[in-house]
């Protein structure tokens, strides 16, 4: 697998599967889906999170990654989320997840799913948002297109419907972004 290095940026898409990735203090990978989280900066994230082995790992290592869910990895991605790395030694394996460590912080790359934010853990603030700095976004190169973006025909980020429990893949292009509003101007 090829990727290529974004630097910095607010890659996260809306109500996005966010499966979190880990090391515990034996370099061993964990990874838990999470539903709470979203950008609050250039560089930036937030993520709700209770008290899991995920969590453990992230305050040891002060790291972690967010890799985008997507359709082709549903069941895997689910699979993190209602599977206890704590009761399940070999979570990662048992879900089909193989793991790069990240060049720029202590954390596993989930080689399957395509998009990974590496992230500084800056701040837990009243004992569950979990403040991270991202400081590269790397991106699986089979999802550029030529001119340099994620291609959307080939990458089919899912999202997550707190109100029904369900997983939805994300759509055709509908509009341009700071672009079609100027019409009404």
């Amino acid at each position: 697998m090829s990727r290529k290095n974004f630097g910095a940026k607010p890659y996260l898409y809306p109500q996005p599967v966010i499966i979190i990735g880990t090391y515990d203090e034996n370099g061993r990978a964990n990874a838990m889906n999470a539903a709470w989280g979203g950008i609050v900066g250039s560089d930036q994230i937030i993520i709700d999170l209770g008290t899991h082995k995920t969590t453990e790992n992230m305050k040891k290592t002060n790291a972690f990654t967010v890799n985008i869910a997507d359709a082709e990895h549903v069941v895997e991605c689910d699979y993190v989320g209602v599977e206890s790395g704590s009761k399940v030694e070999n979570k990662m394996e048992k879900a089909g997840f193989t793991v790069t460590k990240s060049e720029f912080v202590n954390a596993p790359i989930i080689n399957e799913l395509p998009i990974a934010l590496e992230c500084e853990l800056t701040e837990v603030i009243n004992g569950s948002l979990y403040l991270g700095r991202i400081k590269n976004v790397s991106i699986d190169e089979k999802i550029i297109a030529d001119n340099g973006k994620i291609d959307f025909s080939v990458f089919a980020p899912i999202t997550y419907d707190p109100i029904d429990h369900g997983y939805y893949k994300l759509g055709e292009k509908v509009g341009d972004a700071f672009k079609d509003g100027l019409k009404l101007k």
